[in-house]
């Protein structure tokens, strides 16, 4: 089971999802990348005026499924900007795959990969100092959805290889995909 942990980096403010966020989560859903690349079928097949509620369920009770969810805010504002995951934390010991997305009103400031770097490091760190002694991180992402590859790469994940035909959209299209991966040991300087 995860503690439920907030992370303060620069002006990007990590924390838990609540049911208050329902409204900027609808904003979000409502861009076709997002909804594409990261909501999931389960959310995309839900009707539009439920999706953000459907999205948000499995996402504020998931620590003690062992997946952080964080809401990447605005520190000062606290309004919602996006969301950073580390999910299946530990099912593979000391591992987990992290996956992102970022409100399009609030791209362009690099927050996708300064909050994957935080929540990352916050992965990394031992238990001991509050931290989940995580050693490698996992992320993919389909070749097509090229500003996932520059979040990845811009936070330090080194590309590994392609999956083919790995990806696959609800209207059955395949999409070959990149791995990436970041590991405790990398040397990676801070966003």
């Amino acid at each position: 089971m995860l503690e439920p942990t907030e992370i303060q980096a620069g002006d990007v403010y990590l924390r838990p999802f609540t049911p208050y966020d329902e409204p900027a989560v609808a904003e979000a859903l409502a861009d076709p990348d997002i909804l594409r690349w990261t909501a999931g079928n389960a959310v995309i097949q839900t009707p539009a005026e439920k999706r953000a509620r459907k999205w948000l369920e499995s996402r504020i009770d998931c620590w003690a499924r062992g997946n952080a969810v964080f809401a990447i805010a605005d520190s000062s504002t606290k309004v919602l900007l996006g969301s950073v995951t580390l999910r299946d934390v530990n099912r593979v010991p000391q591992q987990a795959v992290a996956a992102y997305w970022v409100n399009p009103a609030a791209r362009g400031r690099r927050l996708a990969a300064r909050g994957l770097d935080a929540v990352v490091r916050w992965g990394f760190r031992a238990r001991a100092e509050g931290g989940q002694g995580l050693h490698r991180v996992s992320l993919d992402h389909a070749l097509v959805n090229e500003g996932s590859c520059r979040v990845a790469t811009r936070a330090g994940f080194l590309l590994e290889g392609t999956m083919r035909e790995y990806y696959v959209e609800l209207d059955g299209r395949r999409h070959d995909s990149h791995l990436h991966s970041r590991l405790a040991s990398d040397v990676v300087e801070p966003l």
